[in-house]
């Protein structure tokens, strides 16, 4: 992921890159920001399963013994 900080002369949220000492600032677009969300939901969704189906064999292995 990008770096984020404030700006400091606008104040709002932009990405940051540094080439040569010298800090660049862009703002984020709400398009950019929409579409990270959007993956980093997906990303949530995916663990959530993977995470319940763990925890559904794990029951079963308790249940074992």
């Amino acid at each position: 992921m990008s770096d984020v900080a404030k700006c400091p002369t606008c104040g709002s949220i932009s990405k940051i890159k540094e080439k040569d000492g010298h800090i660049t600032y862009s703002a984020v677009q709400d398009e950019e920001a929409l579409k990270k969300n959007g993956l980093l939901k997906k990303a949530m969704e995916t663990f959530k399963t993977k995470a319940e189906a763990l925890e559904k064999e794990l029951q079963e292995l308790n249940a074992l013994k």
